[in-house]
């Protein structure tokens, strides 16, 4: 008896926690894992009559005829290279942004810089594209109606040229981004003990050698842990950064379409349900061997910053 009154007692105190568990796991289930029987399509000749489980079966076909293609060499090399760029350069910028910010004394100046820096985040792409295309208008974009003439140089056809796209892309994408990443690096910075800084100080450390003795090697691990996040995340691209900023110019494809807009481009232009899809188990099967290597390099060097 007394054994089913603690059973009891114990249901009904964690009871409340599963309750508050239960949204978030049915939307878990209902976005991510039910929507996974979808990957059937990407092995079937997909027949809308026969439906997905009554499509013939074709086995790795959509996949090979998806190599086959003069697109799969251009999309996977721009998606890879694109997010190592943006890694690199975001967390260069985004760590300085953070030490800088780090170090104003004045509360309201760091909280302004902190909320400037942050708001490009929360824009849509929708209204990223316009902003950019205010720049770099053919017709009435400020570069080429007030920076060119002032430099003496003609006005460049931006959205027909795709020599600038890369650096375009960077830039943007960085600006954007940069504050969530600062953000995060700011949190870790806080939880440093200032007794490490007042101690170098006494020593004599100048301002850098702080920074480079104390700050980095303190910083390595929320660097490790956005790296090992990022890997995963390597084959996949911000739809809206390369179709809407882009305006979906054909002329910058060779630069510009990612593995998510080839997939998109499939999909709605094509009705290729079988090719897009295949894309997609692509992109998510070397997302999970990368993020899995990732961590079981970052594991056997130094094991406590690993994921799991």
């Amino acid at each position: 008896m007394a054994k089913r009154m603690k059973t009891k007692i114990r249901w009904q105190q964690i009871l409340p926690y599963y309750l508050m568990v239960l949204p978030g796991m049915a939307y878990l289930i209902i976005n991510n894992y039910i929507p996974m029987f979808g990957v059937l399509i990407a092995f079937k000749k997909m027949n809308y009559k026969k439906g997905i489980l009554g499509s013939d079966w074709v086995g790795l076909n959509n996949f090979s005829y998806l190599f086959k293609t003069k697109d799969a060499w251009t999309i996977t090399r721009n998606t890879l290279l694109y997010n190592v760029a943006f890694f690199v350069i975001g967390t260069v910028l985004a760590i300085f942004l953070a030490i800088m910010i780090n170090e104003l004394t004045s509360k309201k100046a760091s909280k302004l810089y902190q909320t400037v820096i942050l708001l490009p985040f929360l824009m849509s792409w929708v209204v990223v594209s316009y902003l950019v295309f205010a720049f770099l208008s053919s017709e009435n974009g400020l570069i080429n109606h007030s920076v060119m003439p002032l430099l003496g140089k003609p006005p460049v056809n931006w959205y027909g040229d795709k020599r600038y796209w890369p650096f375009i892309l960077v830039l943007v994408n960085t600006w954007k981004g940069i504050g969530y990443s600062m953000i995060i690096y700011i949190s870790s910075l806080v939880g440093i003990s200032q007794d490490y800084y007042e101690a170098a100080r006494i020593d004599g450390a100048t301002k850098w050698k702080q920074v480079r003795y104390i700050t980095l090697p303190l910083l390595k691990p929320t660097v490790i842990t956005l790296f090992i996040m990022s890997v995963g995340q390597i084959f996949r691209s911000d739809f809206g950064l390369f179709y809407q900023v882009t305006r979906n110019s054909g002329l910058l494809y060779d630069y510009t379409r990612t593995i998510d807009v080839y997939v998109y481009q499939a999909l709605m232009k094509n009705s290729d349900y079988a090719m897009s899809s295949a894309a997609s188990v692509y992109q998510s099967i070397v997302g999970f061997v990368l993020i899995v290597t990732a961590n079981k390099i970052v594991k056997r060097y130094q094991a406590s910053m690993a994921l799991f």
